[in-house]
């Protein structure tokens, strides 16, 4: 006790620093600020890809993409690691084919659905990461939890219904999206220690950018395209004007990602995963804005449904582990919290 005593004291923590729970409070916050910032910008990058399928395949848009958020994110990693960027490895590999698929049909999806629909179906992911784990990685999920899950799939058949009748098998689209993501978090779960949180997204960025030309390029063999559906990689050469919208959606992932990377940094996972929610809304709000799209009342209900058990999964999750919410997470990864994708 007194050996604590004396570290406590060495470290200005304990009750001789009546400060020190004010600033951790203040830390919280901050990193609640960034990851709410994080959070109403992802979708802006949704937005400009779903202005860029007009005139690009997905796995195009997505291969630059990942390719501009890395060249971005490449001086942030070298001064962040001293000048000097670890070596990749097949983890990275792995985790950038997940993310590919997941931007593929993340963005094959906003061809033909609403923007605010979309991000919804998505929103399963949680969901079915909460199944992975207890079934491919031995999690203790409570029966409570499985309960929720039940509930927000049958949020997401709600969902999915009216989307089905009225945009066909391409409503499946978000929902395949979710679940890869959600294999890359399990993933990334995995390999958790090994990367910090920037080195990851760097490297499962170059990762994905290969994979998705290794598409291209098999979707290009022949005179007719390989590959049908997500994967057709039909070359259309970008438009003088398209070249923004791409850089945009790269950089608005960079920018994401060095936002999350800071927040995780000063409140944990559990604190911040809630915060992914708030895509949602922003998502409803351009789709209005930009595409004049407005969420009929049933999908609005199922969305609701969907967020709903998610908090729970998570707010129970934060209730067996308060240590975990209120600890920051210097090394966690980016895209635990929130749909990086």
């Amino acid at each position: 006790m007194a050996d604590r005593a004396c570290a406590e004291l060495a470290s200005g923590g304990g009750l001789m620093n009546p400060a020190a729970p004010q600033h951790r409070r203040r830390e919280i916050e901050l990193g609640m600020l960034l990851m709410t910032i994080a959070m109403l910008l992802f979708p802006i990058s949704d937005a400009l890809a779903k202005f860029l399928t007009a005139e690009l395949t997905p796995v195009q848009i997505g291969a630059a993409r990942f390719l501009f958020q890395s060249l971005l994110l490449l001086p942030v990693v070298l001064v962040y690691k001293g000048g000097r960027l670890p070596p990749p490895g097949v983890r990275h590999l792995a985790l950038g084919t997940l993310i590919g698929l997941a931007v593929i049909f993340l963005f094959s999806g906003l061809q033909y659905l609403p923007l605010a629909n979309n991000t919804a179906l998505f929103f399963i992911e949680p969901l079915l990461l909460t199944l992975i784990s207890a079934v491919a990685l031995r999690e203790s999920v409570t029966l409570r939890q499985w309960l929720a899950v039940v509930i927000g799939l049958v949020g997401a058949l709600i969902v999915l219904r009216p989307n089905w009748a009225a945009y066909g098998p391409a409503a499946i689209f978000p929902v395949a999206a979710g679940a890869f993501f959600a294999g890359f978090l399990a993933l990334t779960r995995v390999v958790a220690g090994r990367d910090d949180a920037l080195t990851l997204a760097f490297w499962t960025g170059v990762a994905a950018t290969l994979v998705l030309l290794l598409i291209m390029g098999v979707g290009l063999i022949g005179q007719e395209p390989a590959l049908v559906g997500p994967m057709a990689a039909l070359m259309v050469a970008p438009s003088l004007g398209a070249w923004l919208p791409l850089l945009g959606v790269g950089a608005i992932a960079a920018v994401t990602n060095v936002l999350t990377a800071l927040a995780l940094r000063r409140a944990g996972a559990g604190v911040l995963a809630p915060f992914q929610y708030l895509e949602i809304l922003s998502a409803t709000l351009l789709g209005w804005l930009i595409f004049n799209e407005i969420p009929d009342l049933i999908t609005g209900l199922g969305a609701a449904i969907i967020v709903g058990s998610g908090l729970y999964v998570f707010t129970h999750q934060g209730r067996r582990s308060n240590l975990h919410r209120m600890s920051p997470a210097p090394d966690a990864s980016i895209t635990e919290p929130g749909h990086d994708v």
